[in-house]
């Protein structure tokens, strides 16, 4: 709690316009373009490379989520396109399923922020590690019409996002789930873009991903299935309550994982009371062949999501503590 606390009263973080080297198109708003702060009010996420904060423009009090990366700007040229092809990426999606990005800013010490739409729920991890007891059925269809009307979006703008997990997976205070997090993303069309099999969390990589040469590469490069594929595991995950790949206190090291999603049963751990339309779905998901695996588009016609259509209301309709007392 002191460690919370602490960061909690650090200094205002100091931002500047976008980096000219980045050579990003400018974000279509952009509210606080003419300010230099933004005070951090908190720690929301961290990963390998970056930070993300709960922040406030200390002008129109208006609360933003951060992503403040740490690149070293000054010897990593690598890193500082990652970051430009991050944000490009993110820059041009438009959709009410995937979180807003607002833009570019340059920090101290060698850090870019990316800008984007904060979201008060949390994330799907945080209500699954919270509640450790399966999603109702009905509202398990609600996140998934939603995640896949999001895929749409990406997959028809030529976008496959490579890390889908709970934790990519923001939800509103009012119950609205987004995609977020577009770190390790990449656009289909790009000639010369080298994929890096690693880039992402192996733990809901698709077979085709964790053994190219033996599960034919996925064909767009493990791709758009392999989007599929790691929704199939969330989906599993909320209706189990904890990771579904390995058993209950199993460590998922890489030769586990890759065992579960490569060599594993076709539907692992879907408990017994789970129901025909729900079995039917997480297996067009979890297809090792990604060529025969369900779309995006293709699902978002199951069963198992138009007999549960109402719960997209259902679903927009929670608080965040409504929300969090369904698990």
């Amino acid at each position: 709690m002191a460690m919370v606390r602490e960061r909690r009263h650090q200094q205002p973080l100091r931002i500047s316009p976008p980096l000219p080297d980045l050579h990003l198109p400018p974000p279509p708003s952009f509210p606080f373009l003419p300010f230099s702060d933004l005070e951090k009010l908190g720690v929301i996420g961290h990963g390998t490379d970056a930070t993300v904060y709960k922040a406030r423009d200390s002008h129109t009090h208006s609360i933003y989520a951060l992503k403040v990366l740490r690149l070293g700007l000054n010897s990593s040229s690598d890193a500082l396109r990652r970051a430009a092809r991050e944000a490009d990426i993110h820059n041009h999606l438009n959709s009410q399923y995937v979180v807003r990005f607002y833009g570019v800013l340059a920090g101290e010490d060698d850090k870019l922020a990316l800008v984007m739409e904060y979201m008060d729920g949390g994330t799907l991890e945080d209500f699954i590690k919270a509640r450790r007891r399966p999603l109702a059925e009905e509202l398990i269809a609600g996140v998934a019409r939603r995640v896949l009307e999001g895929l749409c979006y990406l997959h028809d703008n030529g976008v496959v996002h490579r890390d889908i997990k709970p934790a990519n997976l923001l939800i509103s205070g009012d119950g609205e789930v987004k995609i977020g997090d577009f770190g390790a993303s990449r656009r289909v069309v790009v000639a010369g873009d080298v994929w890096e099999a690693c880039e992402g969390t192996c733990a809901y990589m698709s077979p085709e991903r964790m053994d190219g040469e033996g599960f034919g590469g996925g064909g767009d490069g493990g791709g758009c299935p392999g989007d599929v594929w790691a929704l199939g595991v969330v989906l599993l995950e909320c209706k189990v309550g904890r990771f579904p790949l390995v058993a209950a206190g199993e460590r998922p090291d890489w030769a586990t994982l890759m065992c579960a999603a490569c060599f594993g049963e076709p539907t692992p751990m879907v408990p017994e009371a789970a129901s025909p339309e729900f079995r039917s779905f997480v297996g067009r998901c979890l297809e090792k062949d990604w060529r025969r695996r369900g779309s995006a588009r293709e699902l978002l016609s199951h069963p198992f999501i138009i007999d549960h259509v109402h719960c997209q209301c259902l679903l927009t309709s929670y608080t965040t503590t409504n929300l969090s007392s369904c698990f």
